[in-house]
This record gives C-alpha cells, sequence and structure tokens, in this order.
C-alpha cells in the first residue's frame, strides 16, 4: 500500500517545528528515523495531512551527561546512543537493553525518543524510561515542561503529549553504582518482546519494571524481599498485569515468565 497525501516540512530549526504544530495539531505528525511511523503511513493507519521532518536539525541530536540525568536529544538514534562511550558506565540499564530493540538495520535508523513517542508497550526504551525514572521534555510554540515516565505514557501507544507538542528530549537519572539487570523472551532476538523485565536496586530495595504483557509497562517498587515474600508479590504483580492470550503468547505463559524472570533479576540486582 501506499500513503494516503500529506504535504511534508523538512524543518531547519525547532522553532520551525513547535509553529507547524501550533498551526495543524493533531493533523501534523513528526517523523525522526521513522522505523514505526513509515509502516502505519504505508497501512494508513496513520495518514496525517502534514509530516514534519526533524532529522536535520543538529540541536536535537545531542547527548548531554548533565546534573546527574543523561538528557538524550529526539535526534540521537539508537545506533548512537549504544555507541556513546560512558552509556554502560552511566545507563547500566540503557546499554543491557538496547541491544534487544530490532536489529542492527533498524537501530541505525530509529531514534530514542521516537520509540519513546511511539509508545509500544512491548518496546526496551519505555520500559528503561520507567524503571529508571526518567523524564520526557516536552515543548511548544509558547513554552516547555517535563513529564515523569509514569505520567507520560497512558495507554497502549498512547501517550500525554498534546497534538500541539513534540519531544525535544528523554532524560535517565543515572544511578552511580545502583545494580540494574534486564532479560527478555521474545520469538527471535530482536522482534517485539513477549516478556520484557528490568529490575534496578536502590537504598529501599528494588524496582521491577514489566513490559509485553499489559497495555502499557508496568513498575511495582519493594522492599528487599526474598524466598516466599519474593514469590508472593511476583505473582499479585503477575495477576495485576491482566495478561491476555494472543498469537504470540498465552496469558498463563506471560505471567510465569514474569515469576521466573522477575525472580531471578531481583535477587540479581539485590544480592
Amino acid at each position: 500500500m501506499k500513503p494516503a497525501p500529506f504535504d511534508y516540512v523538512r524543518a531547519e530549526t525547532v522553532e520551525e517545528v513547535v509553529a507547524v504544530l501550533a498551526l495543524e495539531g493533531s493533523d501534523a505528525q513528526i517523523i525522526a528515523g521513522g522505523q514505526s511511523l513509515m509502516p502505519m503511513l504505508n497501512t494508513r493507519l496513520a495518514k496525517p495531512k502534514v509530516l514534519i521532518d526533524i532529522m536535520r536539525l543538529k540541536q536535537l541530536d545531542r547527548i548531554d551527561a548533565v546534573s546527574g540525568a543523561v538528557t538524550v536529544g529526539a535526534g540521537v538514534r539508537q545506533r548512537t546512543l549504544l555507541g556513546w562511550p560512558p552509556l554502560a558506565e552511566k545507563l547500566r540499564l540503557v546499554a543491557l537493553a538496547l541491544p534487544w530493540t530490532g536489529h542492527v538495520q533498524t537501530r541505525s535508523r530509529g531514534t530514542i525518543c521516537g520509540s519513546i513517542a511511539h509508545a509500544d508497550p512491548s518496546a526496551e526504551m519505555p520500559l528503561a524510561l520507567l524503571a529508571l525514572g526518567g523524564e520526557v521534555h516536552l515543548r511548544t510554540a509558547r513554552k516547555r515542561r517535563k513529564l515523569a515516565a509514569g505520567e507520560f505514557f497512558t495507554g497502549m501507544m498512547s501517550t500525554a503529549r498534546g497534538a500541539d507538542e513534540m519531544i525535544e528530549a528523554v532524560s535517565f537519572p543515572y544511578l552511580g553504582g545502583a545494580r540494574c539487570a534486564f532479560r527478555e523472551v521474545a520469538r527471535r532476538h530482536g522482534d517485539f518482546a513477549i516478556v520484557a523485565c528490568a529490575a534496578v536496586a536502590s537504598k529501599q530495595g528494588v524496582r521491577l519494571a514489566v513490559g509485553g504483557v499489559a497495555d502499557m509497562a508496568a513498575v511495582r517498587d519493594w522492599p528487599r524481599l526474598d524466598g516466599s515474600a519474593l514469590d508472593d508479590a511476583l505473582n499479585s504483580f503477575a495477576h495485576e498485569l491482566e495478561a491476555r492470550d494472543d498469537v504470540h503468547a498465552t496469558a498463563r505463559y506471560r505471567r510465569d515468565l514474569v515469576r521466573l524472570i522477575g525472580r531471578d533479576l531481583v535477587r540479581e540486582v539485590l544480592q
């Protein structure tokens, strides 16, 4: 299939992007890497009247490590962040999760912020942002605001971004020496996750984030748990996600994975 007709804007500045968004609202859509949007355009699941291309904007192609967080601009490709030398030191969880994001070819085009904007419940970057307690930087023609990841994601491929807002960047806190772990089960490496889990240790205990099960990734914060207390907490979490059967896996299989992988990751980061 071919996309529905649209006007194309190759933005020269961020100000031009937000000006078009202010004018067109929900009739406009931003394209960066296009790894999710292009298939949607071709199948006419997305039919914007205006497509705004931001990939020529150098000011969005930045990775900055300041004030205890790594800020990743909307133009930064997944391959670029994966190859960023301090990544493993500053964002260990992202370094573990990014190789599971698609394949070499798609990571060479796809962007970090594009994955966050798409908000697929099986995607790795929204899961990592939630697990680390990151933020999304939003901008309109009139103002900027930041939303915590837990406020930004509102449902399956649904976010709190306004029609006149662009995602300018996302920021991942780096947690010093905090232990973290990531594991995913998919039909093939690079496919969307059947279940993905990320665990991060803290002074208070542990945070477990799970993707691929519910309509959006979910997190739970627990004190240090072990034995039957951990098993009970994981069992409750697995059922609260309300998994459904689909062509990829049964709900029971997903619940079992949450319990098994979750137990392994929590023990790994707390040991």
